[in-house]
């Protein structure tokens, strides 16, 4: 990764994320690419209005105001958009007072590829195969999927994680998707001191938890939960492994299957990262939700699914 920024907190975010796009898309699927940039140009000095990834993106920028020195977190742009067309992006970033500099316009090309190079620990899109592509680069992505109610009340900034295939590696989700929940908990136990290894989320966590150790002594503007479907005695592997990081997570919820979306609710959550499909679908009522589509879960899916083509 690069290290352009040093120790900056570096989130990648595609502009359909940012911004609520829709109107201008459904242009460019009805009428093709030169009605879309014509489209673009005629509403360039006409704001944009906020996307699902918006309210994170305002209270990651929030927390420079709080850091004395230079600023702790750079957010940077990536589009498919030309820069031509990408003109009205910009404009609604200066609207909105954004402090977003820069930016990559990518003429309908996938932007993933820049993402490393900008050193990002996290990327953020409404395109599930941009995501993937990250993800398989090994760099933190999420599918950001839409809330009725994205928009914590809080002033601080607070990230919820799934544990399995999102900050952890999905080994022991392995074991229990081929062989059932007691040889998981079996499993769980016998390595209780063996720490798991990390997820694609370990690096952004790790960024996130060094800024926290900047306000030992003042109040910190990040908080994060752990919010899994482990249970006790799963739960002794995850406090070590989390020990043996020498990271620390100001929140745990081992939930036991229990539906998750009143927990991360309750929280207060301006984001919650998870590896399944429906879990994100229930948690998206309550909260931001982003899918990670990694591990054995969305493997599994992805060959039923062409299992399903080739019968």
């Amino acid at each position: 990764m690069s290290t352009v920024f040093g120790s900056k907190l570096v989130i990648a975010i595609s502009s359909r994320a940012l911004f609520d796009l829709k109107e201008s898309h459904e242009v460019y699927e009805k009428e093709g690419l030169e009605a879309y940039q014509k489209y673009q140009i005629t509403q360039e000095d006409k704001p944009l209005k906020p996307g699902d990834a918006f309210p994170l993106v305002k209270k990651l920028l929030k927390i420079n105001d709080q850091v004395n020195g230079e600023p702790r977190v750079e957010i940077i742009l990536l589009s498919r958009n030309s820069a031509d067309t990408g003109l009205r992006i910009f404009n609604s970033i200066q609207h909105y007072q954004l402090k977003v500099t820069r930016a990559a316009f990518c003429g309908g090309e996938s932007p993933y590829r820049y993402i490393s190079a900008f050193g990002s620990h996290l990327f953020l899109s409404t395109d599930a195969d941009d995501v993937k592509n990250a993800l398989e680069h090994r760099i933190a992505a999420a599918t950001i999927l839409a809330s009725p109610d994205a928009e914590s009340k809080r002033d601080d900034l607070r990230i919820a994680f799934d544990g399995d295939a999102v900050l952890f590696s999905d080994e022991a989700e392995q074991i229990y998707k081929a062989k059932g929940l007691q040889a998981f908990a079996e499993n769980e136990q016998r390595a209780a001191k063996q720490p798991l290894s990390g997820g694609p989320f370990k690096g952004f966590l790790a960024a996130l938890h060094n800024i926290q150790m900047e306000f030992k002594n003042k109040q910190c503007p990040i908080r994060t939960a752990l919010v899994t479907a482990r249970s006790a005695p799963a739960h002794e592997r995850v406090i070590r492994t989390l020990r043996a990081w020498n990271i620390r997570l100001d929140e745990s919820l081992f939930l036991g299957g229990l539906d998750k979306g009143e927990f991360l609710r309750a929280f207060g959550a301006d984001v919650f990262f998870d590896d399944q499909q429906s879990h994100c679908q229930a948690a998206s009522k309550h909260v931001a939700t982003g899918h990670v589509p990694h591990g054995i879960s969305n493997k599994s899916k992805a060959l039923s699914g062409i299992k399903r083509k080739h019968t």
